[in-house]
């Protein structure tokens, strides 16, 4: 005896589970891609207000804590940066003067891309062919260009560089040059010429992570070039916004609280 024809709900029901299975299935085959926010041109969308949670701005490499400062792991990939020896014994003396050849104790710049990891947020506005980022510290802005245009002819001397974008898969990379030598990468003295030349990646990792890693090269000081890399978390909260940081010339004993460094009488 056969067995009864199926009935149109029976087939409708199978239909809906077969259905349900492969958006499933097409789903599990590409989590990440799902969860990454898209421009309307099919880019990933790093819009938004960042910040990084880390102490790079204090040290980019492991150190302990002391006071004033908080312990903890570097942000240089392996931990090491391959000075040239003359650099190495300028690094020493920034290290010990620090309290006054500091960059930031002047209330400059911070450079690139050290203003990525001050503990300020910073708002990422993206178009077609253009990054803006406003920064907390100072109002700080910068411009990623993404149209394809070439660097200007230089030297050119900028605090911030000239920063020309472009995009691999999901990862935007960005070619930064034509820097001044007045910047340092943190609090301890790690320092660079005018030669510095930053290749930046930003990857949207998930609609609120953005992993990102730049790779330093400056054949005036450093042997070769070296890499950094950190997490920029985006902020969630509600109202979130960019509020005003001005710098004044500062109390160097707050930023610089340390016995064995002597701030200006």
């Amino acid at each position: 005896m056969r067995a009864p024809f199926p009935s149109i709900v029976t087939v409708a029901a199978l239909l809906s589970i077969v259905q349900g299975s492969a958006a499933d299935a097409a789903g599990a085959q590409a989590p990440g891609t799902a969860a990454i926010p898209r421009t309307a041109d099919g880019k990933p969308d790093l819009s938004g207000i960042w910040q990084v949670m880390n102490t790079a701005n204090w040290d980019i490499q492991d150190h302990s804590a002391q006071k004033g400062v908080p312990g903890s792991q570097g942000v240089v990939e392996g931990n090491e940066i391959p000075y040239q020896p003359w650099a190495l014994a300028k690094k020493k003396e920034n290290y010990e003067r620090r309290a006054t050849l500091d960059p930031e104790t002047k209330c400059y710049l911070p450079g690139v891309p050290r203003i990525t990891y001050t503990p300020f947020p910073f708002q990422i506005i993206q178009k077609p062919n253009e990054l803006t980022i406003l920064y907390e510290y100072v109002h700080a802005v910068r411009y990623i260009y993404t149209n394809g245009n070439p660097h200007p002819p230089g030297p050119i001397d900028w605090w911030l560089g000239d920063s020309r974008g472009r995009w691999e898969g999901n990862t935007l990379i960005v070619d930064v040059i034509h820097f001044n030598d007045q910047t340092w990468f943190d609090r301890a003295g790690n320092f660079h010429s005018e030669a510095l030349h930053l290749t930046e990646r930003y990857a949207l990792v998930d609609a609120d992570h953005i992993d990102y890693a730049v790779t330093v090269e400056d054949p005036k000081v450093f042997t070769r070039p070296w890499n950094m890399s950190m997490i920029l978390y985006r902020h969630k909260e509600k109202n979130i916004q960019l509020l005003d940081y001005e710098c004044y010339s500062f109390d160097y004993q707050n930023l610089y609280p340390f016995p064995d460094v002597g701030a200006p009488k």
